[in-house]
């Protein structure tokens, strides 16, 4: 799940969120916005049930994926599009 809330600097946080245990051990987003980098934005479990981070994104078209526990590399359904590259969100 994917939320975007515009931020006074031009930017828009995105929240990026999983259910708690699915998949079952650690989840990073990792994308162009963090060079890529596994752990840079590594979501958190929460109180309502889920897990997330968020990430202030510049305008413009971003690529990113999810990688699980185990090199396990998955895409985001409800973001703007999914295709051979991974997901693409564009804020």
């Amino acid at each position: 799940m994917l939320k975007r809330s515009p931020m006074r600097n031009g930017k828009t946080r995105v929240t990026f969120s999983l259910p708690a245990d699915q998949p079952p051990g650690s989840v990073s987003v990792v994308g162009d916005f963090n060079a890529w980098r596994p752990g840079r934005h590594e979501l958190s479990r929460r109180r309502n049930g889920l897990r997330s981070v968020t990430a202030d994104l510049p305008a413009g078209c971003h690529r990113f994926r999810y990688l699980a526990t185990g090199d396990v590399w998955f895409d985001e359904p409800a973001a703007d599009r999914v295709d051979g590259t991974g997901s693409v969100i564009e804020v």
